[in-house]
């Protein structure tokens, strides 16, 4: 059996990222090969050398908004508490579903590339694992694997619409190593041929890889709550997106299941929703969309789960379209690909009834996933 090196997030406390990684293990084991998760410890060297990465503002960004998150949890004792119980959720799932597959730890970056010629062929994916912000670890872009190990890049994502103009050569380096690359978004082809030239082929985020009936094998069904609700899964902090929710709870009569502060502490979600779990690992994550009457986000894998289990959905953009760092193009792309362009939020809640061709949508999956399995199949054996 083949011996597959895997460059995934599998220990963020996210439930895309967990999710879609176990997808990705899934999805290997399906094509007769045997992953690793490849775990890679960072020497101290590695953060001298990273002196410069200051200056990139997209890094800075990105640490900021994770710096304002540990500092609101550190005020407000409550939440930490309450995100402590959800962190311990996500440890049980992640030990439950992984520990099998883990690497040793490779202590260094010399280590890395010295023990990455155990693996057969090594995958990188999915995720914005080639954000800007990355790009001086050579890890998720796969420097560290020597030329003669095959280079897989499956859904990968730049999180970005555009590359900065000092890192466009490096950027086209490390791609022009991969043999078999493919994207999950439309910006990110766009990005590539501009850098290469290379037509890269489009495929599903890995949670789509894996039918309705094979996540219920992953994760049993579970009811939360016995009575109809809303289901509200925000990870921005727009005012008007809760707003929004909130008229959909008056027409509807039916009560808000919100999940706090995950990306950000936002204060004003307090007094959001009428229930409020903490204990909610990617296992009750799935669940919640499974059992709601309707589904309210702004996550590309909020939307993919509401795909899948053909949900009443509405989805908001997060980030504005004029932002480097908009990740919307993952969305639009999806919906686009499944003739669902009319769940992005318009302005009027009530949409969300809209009634929706579940069979055409299941159809379009099917065919998105049987694409995106040859690509593997094809990249793998």
């Amino acid at each position: 059996m083949r011996n597959i090196g895997l460059c995934i997030v599998y220990n963020h406390k996210n439930y895309g990222s967990i999710l879609q990684s176990l997808a990705t293990v899934r999805a290997v084991q399906k094509l007769d090969c045997e992953p690793k998760i490849i775990r890679y410890r960072k020497s101290s060297s590695f953060f001298l050398k990273s002196i410069p990465r200051l200056f990139n503002h997209i890094l800075l960004k990105e640490k900021y908004t994770r710096w304002q998150k540990k500092a609101s949890l550190l005020l407000h004792k409550k939440i930490k508490q309450c995100n402590e119980i959800r962190n311990k959720c996500f440890d049980t799932f992640c030990n439950n579903k992984f520990n099998n597959y883990l690497s040793p730890i490779y202590n260094g970056y010399k280590e890395l590339c010295e023990y990455s010629s155990n693996y057969s062929k090594v995958l990188s994916g999915s995720d914005q694992l080639w954000s800007p912000s990355g790009l001086p670890t050579n890890f998720y872009n796969l420097m560290f694997v020597p030329s003669y190990i095959p280079k897989i890049s499956y859904a990968s994502s730049f999180g970005v619409s555009k590359i900065p103009f000092y890192q466009k050569n490096r950027t086209a380096e490390y791609l022009n190593r991969i043999e078999y690359i493919s994207v999950r978004e439309l910006a990110g082809q766009k990005i590539i041929k501009e850098l290469t030239g290379k037509e890269i082929p489009l495929v599903c985020d890995p949670t789509l890889l894996l039918t309705k009936e094979e996540w219920e094998q992953e994760i049993p069904k579970k009811s939360f709550f016995e009575k109809p609700y809303i289901l509200a899964y925000l990870l921005g902090a727009n005012k008007e997106h809760r707003n929004a929710v909130n008229e959909l709870k008056e027409k509807t009569k039916l009560p808000i299941v919100a999940l706090r502060h995950l990306d950000q502490y936002v204060p004003s979600d307090e007094s959001f929703g009428d229930f409020a779990p903490y204990n909610v690992g990617p296992n009750e994550f799935v669940n919640l969309i499974r059992f709601a009457d309707f589904v309210c986000t702004d996550s590309f894998h909020g939307t993919v789960f509401s795909c899948l289990h053909s949900k009443q959905f509405s989805t908001f953009y997060r980030y504005s379209s004029k932002e480097i760092v908009s990740k919307n193009s993952r969305i639009d792309s999806l919906l686009k690909k499944l003739c669902l362009e009319d769940r992005i939020y318009s302005g009027n809640i009530m949409d969300i009834q809209k009634t929706v061709n579940w069979s055409l949508v299941e159809e379009k999956i099917g065919e998105f996933r049987s694409f995106s399995f040859e690509f593997l199949r094809e990249a793998l054996k």
